[in-house]
């Protein structure tokens, strides 16, 4: 009886984590706009800003040919998704609500909840935002063909992953270095323009020009992404396990400063904000 009475429990606090979770996360996609439609165009109207941008300059620079055998629009698509959801996610668990923050008054509102729905906020958001362009794409202009969808959807699903670890090792340090960790953020994102490998292929790169790309995790995960979407192109140099491992271990470096800064935590934090 008392056994089944403290199942009983657990599982509906499950089910009350799972539930405060969802509505923290859809206050956290309303946050860019009131309305949650706007919040979707308005990302989608970024994401196409960034595929048309590089479509023009690799038309005008005569860089096409440099790109795999393939739909060039997807290729370039490829890189800006997964850039996409990758920095996002960074800024989203970065601007996730401190231990100081006035939410946190409320039980049985926490920190874990708060990053739960700032990542998964960011998530449902560009992986939304991907497949209403994606089926554009493939009704107005040309049909999609990916080689192997699990493979391409478990690529999106690391960078989210790998930014949701980055994330959290600036939101660990933020109470302690909130200038240092604003200013670091921005010089990460603004890096990934190039060192994210979104504007080409690891296999095109001459071997002393690998070292300057290949500890980014987020290199690594573009690069297989496009393994996976083109039958063309067989990744040799890159392996998503790596951005896997150093996913984690970011989490769970992240998670235990985090856990720290919580103990110590204090409303003159949130002045640097």
């Amino acid at each position: 009886m008392f056994q089944f009475e403290a199942t009983h429990r657990k599982r509906s606090s499950v089910f009350s984590m799972f539930e405060l979770i969802y509505h923290s996360v859809v206050r956290s996609i309303r946050k860019t706009h009131n309305n949650a439609v706007m919040s979707l165009v308005i990302n989608m109207l970024q994401t196409i800003t960034f595929v048309a941008a590089f479509y023009v300059m690799f038309t005008v620079l005569g860089l096409r040919g440099a790109a795999l055998r393939g739909d060039f629009v997807l290729y370039i698509m490829s890189g800006v998704f997964l850039f996409m959801t990758h920095t996002k996610t960074v800024s989203a668990v970065l601007g996730a609500e401190g231990p100081s923050s006035p939410m946190m008054k409320h039980a049985p509102m926490n920190t874990i909840v708060a990053l739960a729905a700032a990542a998964f906020g960011s998530l449902y958001i560009q992986v939304l935002s991907l497949l209403s362009i994606l089926f554009i794409y493939h009704v107005a202009v040309t049909p999609v063909v990916i080689e192997d969808y699990p493979g391409a959807i478990g690529m999106v699903a690391l960078a989210w992953f790998t930014g949701v670890g980055v994330g959290m090792i600036f939101l660990a340090l933020r109470p302690w270095f909130p200038s240092f960790v604003s200013i670091g953020a921005q010089v990460y994102n603004r890096a990934n323009m190039i060192a994210s490998g979104k504007m080409f292929v690891a296999n095109s790169l001459p071997s002393f020009m690998l070292a300057f790309f290949d500890w980014n995790p987020l290199f690594h995960v573009i690069d297989q992404a496009r393994g996976f979407l083109f039958i063309n192109y067989n990744p040799h140099y890159t392996n998503y396990e790596y951005a896997l491992i150093v996913g984690i271990v970011l989490l769970l470096i992240g998670l235990m400063g985090e856990f720290y800064a919580r103990k110590n935590a204090s409303l003159s934090h949130n002045a640097g904000r």
